[in-house]
């Protein structure tokens, strides 16, 4: 396998994983303010609203004001939540109560970092290939990537928020390509998603490979690969 010039991860699901479930998340802080809610409801209403949510993305927007639209994102998504559940009408302040949900996710109590990303960043570091992110993320991501110690690996954060276009859509991939002054076929793409990561990657001709974690190696169509050492060890 030709070792690339540059290889990017995907984040959420990737590098870093949401402990438990979101819906365990939404519920425990919910019951903080004295909202109590089933966290299995609310995980199955949190990934409803979040497909039928618009892509992450502002094209065409001042960057001064994409903190204000990445908050209203996700406040909607919040919001719809809790209503599909039927619990809205129990927060005597839904607009503080969200504030503390969002700045929970900037924080490391929700998140872990998988095993095998140090060793696979520190690796691949010391190969001198050059590391980036393209994700579908906020301007968070910098504040978690900071608290687990990986911002220094990464040469490129490509976030959709800022881009103004989310994978799967081409123009994200090459936008992170040109910051790296690299061809697709020089690129490797690393993530989680089927359709965002595997397609949107093979789509901009960047060589894509699908993490599915706790999965075996499988030889098909798709490169599918349990963990990122795994990939080390194909290479």
């Amino acid at each position: 396998m030709k070792q690339p010039k540059v290889i990017f991860f995907d984040a959420v699901g990737t590098l870093f994983g949401v402990k438990g479930t979101v819906g365990q998340v939404y519920s425990y802080l919910a019951s903080q303010v004295g909202v109590t809610c089933a966290p299995d409801r609310l995980e199955t209403a949190f990934f409803q609203q979040f497909k039928l949510a618009p892509p992450l993305a502002f094209p065409g927007v001042d960057m001064m004001e994409v903190s204000e639209l990445e908050y209203q994102w996700w406040y909607q998504v919040a919001y719809e939540t809790y209503k599909q559940v039927e619990v809205m009408d129990k927060f005597a302040d839904f607009d503080s109560f969200f504030r503390q949900l969002y700045d929970y996710f900037a924080t490391p109590h929700p998140w872990f970092i998988y095993s095998d990303v140090f060793p696979a960043l520190q690796h691949w570091q010391k190969e001198g290939i050059q590391l980036g992110i393209i994700s579908n993320f906020d301007s968070r991501i910098y504040e978690v990537l900071d608290i687990f110690g990986l911002t220094n690996f990464f040469q490129t954060i490509t976030i959709s928020s800022t881009t103004g276009t989310a994978k799967p859509h081409p123009h994200i991939f090459i936008e992170a390509l040109n910051k790296h002054q690299c061809n697709p076929e020089d690129a490797w793409h690393i993530g989680d998603s089927k359709k965002e990561d595997y397609q949107g990657a093979k789509a901009a001709g960047i060589n894509p490979f699908l993490l599915e974690r706790n999965e075996k190696i499988e030889t098909s169509d798709d490169t599918i690969i349990d963990s990122i050492e795994a990939l080390i060890l194909m290479k």
